[in-house]
């Protein structure tokens, strides 16, 4: 077979690499073509095995079909099916490369670009590899250096220009970033990824009316594209509009039903419409399609934990601090299912560790402390408060409440203390450490009284009103009683 030049489609040729920003923010990097696929073939007539002797258009639109479904590897071992002769063109070389990068394999990847480079300096696609390359090695300084080098030789480059605004966007230089799209739609008025990236400059800068704008047009003329829905499904969350931002995103879903983020997104629009089970089904799917990526089961813990599955969330929370343990709340949970198990000292070993990523949070130490005690005996986490008192500003009521866990005394002067607080949620935390002081050293009476104090000051949101829910529950606490056997300096009502 005689070799011969082979033209790709530009979905093709561009790098095939999708760049993460932080939390859940995704650049956005390519756009589905408006009309058929590769060589007139629509995504029904691409074969799902390729014959020995398909041509390469074939063989090609069946990479993207794999790479659309997340199968970098399947991708990869197709090109073992083309052509030697072919193989050796420029553009599927860099394709290949592209691939390679998409997968993490950044040393192949960039072997092959070198390879085109040599033959070909001046290559801008091989410089746009190069710079997707870069931004999967996490090297973003090195990516902007080549995509400038190509503005400054090729000012209208097109993908240059929009990866400029992605990595601009990520850094929240939205002047800069707004630049960059603005002279993409300047040169292509239509152009999809402008479109998106510029409504999100205006986003940021707080401008949803015009956000909304250009994502409509986007929508308008993309209609297969699941981005733009995405993200106007996000602005109109971000706006108070939960109903039209389901919408949206079930019209994205429909169109890329293997998307972890639309996953996570629609988990979280349907926990503002308080679909808590319909939620928890999405982050369980999110997390089917990618069990790597951490987000997905701080949300699923959580809900599980809410609805009283304990066993689901435990295997959550489990997984969570494995995969981000610097996620010190995943070691809370983890503690307070513990204590709802009466694992005290697997409930101990736990609040240790988020007492060690977050040293300024009392709550953790004194979990710790406490539930070292009910483990033992009162004077075990002596060492451990000893240390941990230094970290605290003296005087402070976490200071003092630290002190009694840590001399055993103290707790009339502490009560007043209490009673004289005016923050609600510490007032709320420190009774209820006190309550439990007192259970632990078997004054059953003072406890319990304390712990209707924590249940009439109602602070849901603090981790104490949780565990003491679990007391008041196990020993059916009510909120009415009497003002008899009193602490010392405690006054009625306060």
């Amino acid at each position: 077979m005689t070799h011969h030049q082979i033209k790709l489609p530009c979905f093709l040729l561009a790098p095939l690499v999708l760049f993460a920003c932080a939390g859940t923010e995704k650049a956005v990097n390519q756009r589905p073509e408006t009309v058929p696929g590769i060589s007139g073939k629509s995504p029904e007539t691409i074969p799902e095995e390729i014959p020995e002797a398909a041509d390469t258009m074939t063989i090609l639109a069946r990479v993207a079909d794999l790479l659309g479904r997340g199968d970098g590897e399947g991708a990869l071992a197709l090109f073992e099916k083309i052509d030697p002769a072919e193989a050796e063109d420029n553009d599927i070389r860099l394709l290949k490369a592209s691939v390679l990068a998409a997968a993490g394999k950044n040393g192949e990847a960039r072997a092959i670009v070198d390879g085109v480079l040599a033959g070909d300096p001046g290559n801008s696609k091989a410089m746009l590899t190069l710079a997707a390359i870069h931004g999967t090695s996490g090297n973003e300084r090195e990516q902007r250096n080549v995509l400038e080098g190509i503005v400054k030789e090729d000012p209208k480059n097109i993908e240059a220009l929009i990866e400029l605004g992605n990595i601009s966007l990520r850094a929240r230089s939205l002047r800069t970033a707004a630049g960059y799209f603005d002279r993409v739609l300047a040169a292509d008025p239509d152009n999809g990824d402008a479109l998106v990236g510029r409504a999100l400059v205006y986003r940021h800068n707080r401008d949803p009316k015009n956000a909304e704008r250009f994502l409509n047009r986007a929508v308008r003329l993309y209609p297969a594209w699941f981005v733009p829905l995405s993200e106007r499904a996000r602005l109109y969350r971000s706006e108070g509009y939960p109903r039209e931002a389901l919408a949206d995103i079930d019209k994205a879903k429909e169109l890329d039903k293997n998307n972890y983020w639309i996953a996570v997104d629609r988990g979280n629009i349907l926990l503002d419409l308080n679909r808590k089970e319909d939620a928890l089904g999405e982050f369980n799917r999110a997390a089917g399609i990618d069990p790597d990526n951490f987000l997905a089961y701080v949300y699923s813990a959580g809900i599980k934990d809410d609805l009283g599955n304990y066993d689901g969330a435990e295997r959550d929370y489990t997984i969570l601090a494995r995969l981000k343990p610097e996620y010190y709340f995943a070691f809370e949970g983890l503690g307070i299912i513990k204590m709802r198990r009466r694992l005290w000292a697997e409930a101990r070993d736990n609040f240790l560790e988020a007492s060690r990523q977050a040293p300024k949070d009392s709550t953790y130490a004194l979990l710790a402390a406490m539930n070292w005690m009910r483990a033992g005996s009162m004077s075990d986490p002596r060492q451990f408060l000893e240390q941990t008192l230094r970290r605290f500003e003296r005087e402070s009521l976490d200071w003092y409440m630290l002190r009694l866990y840590h001399d055993l005394a103290g707790d009339s002067d502490l009560v007043i203390r209490i009673d004289q607080e005016k923050d609600p949620d510490k007032k709320a935390r420190m009774l209820y450490y006190l309550a439990n002081y007192y259970d632990i050293r078997g004054n059953r009476i003072l406890a319990d009284r304390y712990f209707l104090r924590v249940l009439e000051l109602d602070r849901r949101a603090i981790p104490e009103w949780r565990l003491n829910q679990i007391i008041v529950e196990e020993r059916n606490l009510g909120i009415s009683g009497t003002n008899e056997d009193r602490a010392p300096g405690e006054n009625p009502g306060s």
